[in-house]
């Protein structure tokens, strides 16, 4: 029973990280999850053997992110920027730095360059980047240099991280680091203008994955339930077989 309980557990959480999958199927620059499973193996208690057989229970240890990149897509916005190969955006959020694939961009009502939620994404040196009333004929070049009919405004600040799997997800397509894990300057950017990542999850095959887990959970609960109702009946019986 514990086993199986072990195993319904594992594949519960393993239902709610594609179920968060297929949920930001939709959202730009989002890297999809998997989950990590291991076997531990448990002395069982009792028996007469010299050797003790074991138990093997089901753990999963962590999430894993998927670091592939997603299709890009050509929207002809000025302001959309994706990134070809490894890199994030940087953004500044009330709560310090976030890293992203994400480049939907956007002006708000100072000329600040945000990013969907409003976030000041970041240039080089850390400062945000702001266009002035008479800016026109915005151009993001290929190294992520932003330029206007006045000149050069700023470079967006892309940065990579010497592991990936460590950064920590604190919503759809954003990401924080660690103290351990610091951003890295990218020494040659590539960023495409007019252009968006796509989330890299593939619908059909997430869908396919959460039938499959669906129906391993279902197996497992009905196995559960057998069991149980094997025990009533013993305990129920037992004394009339007396």
């Amino acid at each position: 029973m514990y086993v199986a309980l072990s195993r319904q557990a594992a594949l519960r959480r393993e239902i709610d990280v594609v179920a968060n999958n297929l949920a930001n199927m939709g959202t730009h620059g989002f890297k999809g999850e998997r989950m990590m499973f291991v076997e531990h193996l448990v002395k069982s208690k009792g028996g007469e053997n010299l050797i003790s057989p074991r138990l093997a229970y089901v753990r999963d240890i962590a999430t894993m992110t998927d670091e592939r990149a997603g299709a890009i897509d050509q929207t002809g916005n000025p302001l959309d920027v994706a990134i070809q190969g490894e890199g994030y955006f940087a953004v500044q959020t009330p709560t310090g730095e976030r890293y992203t694939r994400n480049g939907r961009f956007q002006l708000d009502n100072t000329g600040q360059l945000v990013n969907q939620l409003g976030q000041p994404v970041l240039a080089d040196g850390g400062s945000p980047i702001v266009f002035a009333p008479e800016d026109r004929e915005i151009v993001i070049s290929r190294d992520g240099t932003v330029s206007t009919n006045n000149g050069e405004v700023g470079k967006l600040r892309v940065v990579k991280f010497a592991n990936e799997q460590k950064l920590e997800r604190t919503s759809g397509a954003q990401f924080i680091a660690g103290a351990d894990n610091a951003p890295q300057k990218v020494d040659r950017p590539s960023v495409v203008q007019g252009s968006v990542e796509n989330s890299n999850i593939e619908p059909i095959i997430e869908m396919a994955n959460m039938i499959s887990v669906h129906r391993a959970y279902d197996a497992v609960r009905n196995f559960i339930d057998r069991e149980d109702e094997r025990q009533k009946t013993m305990i129920r019986d037992l004394p009339r077989a007396n």
